[in-house]
């Protein structure tokens, strides 16, 4: 990546940030785990202490990275993401991308109940948690890294927005009584995952299915009744306003932002924060790939404001003393910047 923002960035350069490091990508690396269909493949991106006066932490803030479900052929997959997992490692995190198996790249059938195997991304995100040791393990012996399994946050796109809300306490319940008579109710929280970014999530299905499509209840995601009554941990969620999705809701863009709206308050202000992106599609401005034909909306400039304000906001959660300072600094930029104030509006509970 570059040391320095694209040219059309000009605005969101005022959101400070800690000097950023060159960075390592090694993938993969191979994970068998048990009654899985294929092992666990991670792309892992790292920064590289190039011996500046600010060497990055060491153990790293661990980063889980769930990627999305959209039409490309590689993005969905440990190949995408680079615009944010690049620059999440250059400054500071250990980026952990694992390939789920919805991936295009497998293009694995799959069970009723078990559509877009949703049950098993989450858990595939546990399991890079509980073999840390094995993927520290993998890493270039001469880089001397460790992962700090006391830090870890999750982040996710689209469906993986979906998949990393199950770590942070939400739950879904099929609403398919011929196939769940009892109506079962799946969840995945994970303690160990201390804060959240959901970027373009799912909202919630509404009284008796009511806020989604007939194409969404029908066929795109028919187990599909989600809540976010219970997803107590720290959670920032973004969306942009332009956002449109019929094939899923009959609401408009604020679906997107259920994930804030219906969850409780945080144990302090900020905890809960939403993040809203004016002119934004569903590529946040290409956070999936570079010039990705899936993005609609590209924007240098909106995918800077995405990058910066989550990187600050995820670090204030992790590190509380050296971040919160981070963390101010980056509203204070949102609310003076009169650019930024047209381009972005944040608030938090």
């Amino acid at each position: 990546m570059h040391t320095k923002p694209h040219t059309l960035v000009r605005s969101a350069t005022s959101i400070a940030l800690p000097p950023s490091k060159p960075v390592l990508s090694i993938s993969p690396i191979v994970i068998p785990i048990k009654d899985r269909p294929l092992p666990l493949e991670v792309r892992v991106t790292l920064p590289i202490d190039n011996s500046s006066s600010s060497p990055p932490k060491n153990p790293l803030p661990v980063l889980l990275l769930s990627h999305g479900h959209g039409h490309s052929n590689y993005l969905s997959s440990l190949e995408g993401y680079a615009p944010i997992a690049e620059f999440y490692a250059a400054h500071g995190f250990a980026i952990l991308q694992p390939t789920h198996l919805s991936s295009a790249h497998y293009a694995l059938s799959y069970e009723p109940g078990d559509e877009l195997h949703f049950k098993s991304r989450p858990s595939d995100l546990s399991a890079l948690i509980d073999h840390l040791s094995v993927i520290e393990a993998s890493l270039p012996t001469s880089l001397g890294i460790k992962l700090n399994p006391d830090k870890v946050v999750v982040a996710g796109h689209s469906l993986g927005a979906f998949t990393a809300s199950f770590l942070l306490g939400a739950s879904n319940t099929d609403p398919r009584k011929t196939l769940n008579p009892r109506s079962s109710k799946f969840t995945a929280f994970d303690p160990r995952v201390k804060a959240g970014v959901l970027l373009a999530n799912t909202g919630s299905a509404g009284p008796n299915l009511s806020y989604l499509s007939d194409m969404g209840r029908e066929k795109l995601i028919p187990f599909y009744d989600m809540s976010f009554e219970e997803m107590t941990s720290p959670t920032m969620v973004v969306y942009g306003d332009e956002d449109e999705s019929p094939y899923l809701t009959t609401r408009g863009v604020d679906w997107h932002g259920d994930a804030y709206t219906l969850s409780p308050a945080g144990r302090k202000k900020g905890d809960k924060s939403l993040l809203v992106l004016k002119g934004a599609k569903h590529g946040l401005g290409g956070i999936s790939g570079w010039d990705a034909g899936e993005t609609l909306d590209e924007s240098p400039e909106r995918l800077e404001i995405v990058r910066r304000v989550t990187f600050a906001w995820l670090w204030s959660r992790l590190y509380e003393e050296e971040g919160e300072g981070v963390w101010e600094e980056t509203k204070k930029a949102l609310e003076g910047d009169e650019e930024l104030k047209r381009m972005a509006i944040l608030e938090s509970k």
